[in-house]
C-alpha cells in the first residue's frame, strides 16, 4: 500500500476501503499501514498531511446507505434474468442477506443486521432474514426460515470468490462435485432456480459485482472531501 500511495503525484488522494463492514482489516491495519493510526489510537483523524499531499481515509463501501439499494438490485435482477418456471412476486418471496459473521469482530454481523432491518421497513418481500458462513443463523437454516415457497439469496460480499462461488452453494445443498466441475467448465455454480427441499432457490452475485458500485464508492469520496 505504501508503494502505490508513493506513486501518487496529485495534491489530495483519496484511499476508499472495498470492504463489507468497519472491521479489523479497514479500521486498522490499512489506516496504520498508511499512516493515518497509531497502533492502539482510539481517536485518529481520516485526513493527513504527507508532505504538499493531503491524503483522506473514507469510510468502507459497504457500510453506506445505498448499499441497501444495491442489494435490492441484485435480488430483483436474478429473478428477473431467470424467470422460470415463472417469476414469483416480491411479496410471495424470502430475502436472505448471506454475510460472512466471525465471532473475531462483532462489525461484521452487524452491517448484515442493518441492512435486514432497513428491507424489512420497506416492505417488499414476504420476509428478510440475515444468514450467515460462521454464526447463528447458517447459511443452511434458510430452508427452515423461509415460510415461502421462493427464496431468493443475496451474498454480501464484496467478490465472486471462494465464499460466493464455492461456500455458499455447498452449504445451500449443491454437490461438492458439481460445484467443482462447473467452476472447472466455467459455468455458474448455482444454477438459477434450483428446488431444494420443497423451495425454489434463486441465488444472485455478490454485491461487489454489481456496477452501481462504482457510484458508492464516489459517494465515499464526496463524504470524505467535504468532512476534510
Amino acid at each position: 500500500m505504501a508503494d502505490v500511495m508513493g506513486k501518487a503525484a496529485t495534491e489530495r488522494v483519496f484511499v476508499v476501503p472495498l470492504f463489507i463492514s468497519e472491521g479489523y482489516f479497514s479500521e486498522d491495519v490499512i489506516p496504520q499501514g498508511l499512516g493515518f493510526r497509531k497502533p492502539g489510537e482510539m481517536d485518529w483523524s481520516r485526513s493527513i498531511h504527507e508532505g504538499n499531499q493531503i491524503l483522506f481515509y473514507c469510510k468502507p463501501v459497504g457500510t453506506h446507505e445505498r448499499m441497501t439499494e444495491v442489494l435490492l438490485t441484485r435480488a430483483r435482477e436474478v429473478i428477473e434474468r431467470f424467470p422460470f418456471p415463472r417469476a414469483p412476486k416480491a411479496e410471495d418471496t424470502t430475502l436472505f442477506i448471506a454475510g460472512h459473521g466471525t465471532e473475531q469482530n462483532e462489525n461484521s454481523r452487524k452491517v448484515i443486521e442493518k441492512q435486514v432491518e432497513l428491507i424489512r421497513q420497506l416492505n417488499v418481500y414476504s420476509a428478510v432474514h440475515a444468514v450467515f458462513l460462521e454464526e447463528e443463523p447458517r447459511i443452511a437454516s434458510c430452508y427452515q426460515l423461509a415460510e415461502t415457497r421462493s427464496i431468493v439469496l443475496v451474498p454480501f460480499f464484496i467478490s465472486d470468490g471462494l465464499h460466493a462461488q464455492e461456500d455458499i452453494p455447498i452449504l445451500l445443498g449443491e454437490t461438492e462435485r458439481n460445484v467443482r466441475q462447473r467452476l472447472q467448465q466455467g459455468q455458474p455454480t448455482w444454477r438459477n432456480p434450483t428446488e431444494k427441499k420443497g423451495k425454489l432457490v434463486w441465488y444472485s452475485r455478490s454485491v461487489g459485482s454489481e456496477p452501481s458500485l462504482a457510484e458508492v464508492i464516489l459517494e465515499r469520496v464526496r463524504e470524505a472531501a467535504i468532512s476534510g
